[in-house]
């Protein structure tokens, strides 16, 4: 048995004094202890609901207990020990007390409580926070598959949910008293809304969710690829299929499966349909566009059975439960363990060597705790019983976190893939490409991806492949781990020609930047750009779609070649004739529609894309200490990056424009277009980097005047204070990232990137006329294969 488990058997068990807000101290005590000081503390409580009877499964806690001795309880609950973590606590109580062993996926954690209340004559003093989960089974369990903790638990019963509440409410002394009037109420609101039979209003939603994508078909024209190229993308559209099985894990550790459960049941009603159409364009459970809200419930949500998570009973083929997910997104993804904090983790990180830092902080790595295999579920229930009553004294790490490198956490697809890349590679005629292709089949395999980004950036085929973990947005905790995608298109070699001037006046724009010349950084190798017409993509691409993007993200690489950008012609041009005009006709003032244009659109797109690539990357704290950018500004630096690389994006034409490399009759038309834009993006919602990031702009640049609304509810641009105020707020973002000063990054982020009135009031109207919020793409390559 793990120490960690006896320690916690041990009546004199640690637990973490936390503050009256619920942060950890650093200081540990005895149960005991605790409860006589009245320290704050946390705890779990496990509720299992059976959906076809529509019932709580209770616990009688039993006689020898110090608290409520006696009475009915919660399914099953325990105390969170000093250094354990919360979802494991929860495993871990419930089959120590009722014998049933369950993975992390039927644990659905749905609010927190503070239970605050002295009893035993104030010799009892709980003050408790409780991480309330909910389990949904099926049926209700048999009784004989439970196997009772005699010191905890003298007896299981069901009980219909609204029964349980009613008893409560009345103060029913053979219950343990929860204020239903309160906070606790929660439970109940979530079964209760959860199953109400509203179908057709629930369809009704999601028709409407949908209608805010408009669908394009993108063809597969191939023109110009040769026979042997033709063959490559076959191949490599392949690969990318792997790789979209990829970014579905790592999004959550139960969306792959709640996928092909939709996916499976997507014809057995026009409600099945919309959920796995919406699903699909989200790649989730939580929509993008609402601030990753939950459009789907676990009632919604794929059904698992196990056979071996409880004791065998008569007739009973085993434990059907509902495979959970939270209302709110998990913020670090499938990245780190669901209940690791930020102060774990950086207690973690203090015991660890630099050469472990970086690896645990690397792009290319997830975290995970070295006692989840302790109560697997696929462990016998002798050995589960084993565990329960056996009593070690040596101690140990508790609930260590370690590293797995992405090429072994996700080896048997990167495996597949790497194959498909290799034999993609033997098939194509263009030299760069092969390289490319092999390079990164081989980066899959070895974890070292530098020198197939270096490969990517020197690509020059006609057949335009992007393929790898690369954007960080997924990472909310700290912003530090790529997710997987992959974008194939034809270039477009006129288009390419064209844009060059911006990557070779990227070192111009660097030595200008409105910026103190002390944060300056040296040499910025020009960004090679490449325009393509996309015909497929894969992985990250949920939800918006984007328009371009500015790789590698690795700092070595940008420090040591620059970045090369790719723009996606034809998706820039669908939403600007979709979305951005349709905007513009309603929220821009009447006598500056005339300004919007693709061309300023697209070369504003350009511009931003470029402007990744100049500005703080490499840079030196007040200590002497060499550090990035975005290791210090952590889950703040994407929505401060997106916001720097469109506001320098502004600033920067029109420097090129008073450089006359640029035409003159731009200079207005880029920002009115900006101004519809940022509509466009603040519709992503706010919790995802894009969006909040456009928010600061609007938000900073309309309290500066620059932008004005009118009495009719249209807005239009000051151009005599728009560019002073895009310049102030250009060097305010560069000198915050400069500084890698994260405090000045959330202050300015907390003043400016919210939904105010004028914002509100845009978005508003666009909804009433229903404006799409953007573009959910078909392929018709797909064909080909």
């Amino acid at each position: 048995m793990p120490p960690e488990v006896a320690l916690h058997l041990q009546d004199d068990e640690l637990l973490d004094v936390l503050t009256k807000t619920g942060e950890k101290t650093g200081v540990s005590k005895p149960r005991g202890l605790v409860h006589r000081d009245g320290d704050y503390h946390r705890a779990v409580h496990v509720w299992i609901y059976a959906e076809s009877t529509k019932e709580l499964l209770l616990q009688r806690r039993a006689d020898c207990k110090d608290s409520w001795p006696g009475l009915w309880d919660i399914s099953s609950a325990g105390h969170i020990s000093a250094g354990d973590s919360s979802l494991l606590t929860a495993r871990r109580e419930l089959h120590e007390e009722l014998g049933i062993s369950l993975p992390n996926d039927a644990f659905e954690l749905i609010f927190v409580f503070l239970q605050e209340c002295v009893i035993n004559d104030g010799k009892f003093i709980n003050n408790e926070y409780n991480d309330v989960y909910l389990v949904t089974t099926l049926s209700p369990i048999p009784q004989e598959a439970f196997i009772l903790q005699e010191a905890e638990v003298s007896s299981v019963k069901y009980i219909f949910w609204a029964d349980y509440k009613s008893l409560l409410a009345n103060g029913d002394e053979e219950y343990v008293p929860y204020d239903v009037s309160g906070q606790y109420s929660l439970l109940f609101d979530v079964i209760e809304q959860r199953y109400k039979n509203d179908i057709e209003s629930r369809s009704l939603d999601l028709q409407k969710m949908l209608n805010r994508y408009a669908l394009i078909h993108l063809d597969a024209e191939l023109n110009g690829l040769s026979d042997a190229d033709k063959e490559a993308l076959s191949l490599i559209i392949k690969a990318s299929m792997v790789i979209e099985e990829i970014f579905y894990e790592q999004v959550w550790y139960g969306n792959l499966m709640l996928r092909d459960w939709l996916k499976e049941q997507a014809f057995a009603s026009d409600f099945d349909k919309f959920k796995w159409m919406y699903y699909s364009i989200n790649k989730s459970p939580w929509s993008c566009i609402d601030d990753n809200k939950a459009f789907l419930t676990t009632a919604d949500s794929a059904i698992k059975l196990l056979e071996k998570s409880t004791r065998p009973a008569p007739g009973w083929k085993g434990l059907e439960y509902k495979v959970a997910f939270p209302l709110t997104k998990p913020p670090g993804a499938n990245f780190y363990p669901p209940d690791m904090d930020k102060m774990e983790f950086e207690t973690w990180m203090a015991n660890l060597t630099e050469s472990e830092q970086k690896a645990a902080t690397g792009f290319f790595s997830v975290l995970k705790r070295n006692d989840e295999s302790y109560f697997d579920w696929t462990a016998s229930i002798k050995a589960l019983d084993a565990i329960r009553h056996s009593v070690l004294t040596q101690s140990s790490k508790s609930h260590d976190l370690f590293v797995v490198p992405y090429s072994q956490e996700y080896g048997e697809f990167l495996t597949k893939a790497a194959e498909l890349l290799h034999r993609a590679a033997e098939r194509t005629d263009s030299s760069s490409l092969k390289k490319l292709l092999k390079t990164k089949a081989d980066a899959f395999l070895s974890n070292d991806y530098y020198e197939s980004d270096v490969a990517w950036m020197e690509l020059d085929s006609k057949l335009d492949v992007t393929i790898g973990p690369y954007e960080t947005y997924e990472d909310g905790i700290f912003g530090y781990k790529a997710t997987f995608e992959a974008f194939i298109g034809i270039r477009d070699d006129v288009a390419t020609s064209q844009v060059k001037l911006f990557g070779e006046h990227l070192q111009l724009l660097q030595q200008n930047l409105p910026l103190d010349d002390i944060y300056k950084t040296g040499d910025v190798v020009a960004a090679p750009i490449r325009v393509i017409k996309l015909i497929y993509n894969a992985g990250d691409v949920k939800g918006p779609q984007t328009v371009a993007f500015n790789l590698p993200n690795d700092e070595r690489i940008v420090n040591e070649r620059g970045t090369s950008m790719v723009m996606l012609k034809n998706i820039s041009l669908a939403k600007f004739n979709h979305i951005l005009q349709p905007i513009a006709n309603i929220c821009i003032n009447k006598e500056q529609k005339e300004y919007i244009d693709f061309e300023s659109f697209f070369t504003h797109t350009i511009c931003h894309e470029c402007c990744h690539g100049i500005g703080p990357q490499i840079i030196y704290l007040p200590s002497g200490q060499k550090s990035t950018v975005r290791l210090e500004l952590q889950e703040l630096h994407s929505a401060l990056e997106e916001a720097k690389a469109d506001i320098v994006g502004l600033w920067a034409l029109r420097f090129l424009i008073t450089q006359k490399l640029l035409p003159r009759y731009l200079l207005r038309s880029m920002y009115v277009s900006f101004l519809a834009g940022c509509f466009r993006s603040v519709r992503f919602g706010l919790e995802e980097a894009h969006g909040k990031g456009q928010a600061l702009q609007f938000n900073w640049l309309y309290d500066k005047e620059a932008f004005i609304l009118h009495s009719d509810g249209t807005f239009s641009v000051d151009f005599e204070k728009v560019e002073a105020a895009v310049e102030d707020l250009s060097r305010e973002i560069l000198t915050i990232q400069a500084r890698g000063d994260k405090a000045s990054a959330k202050s300015l982020l907390q003043g400016y990137a919210k939904m105010t009135q004028p914002l509100s009031s845009a978005l508003e109207k666009l909804e009433r006329v229903q404006v799409p919020v953007d573009i959910a793409p078909t392929f018709g390559v797909l064909d080909l294969l």
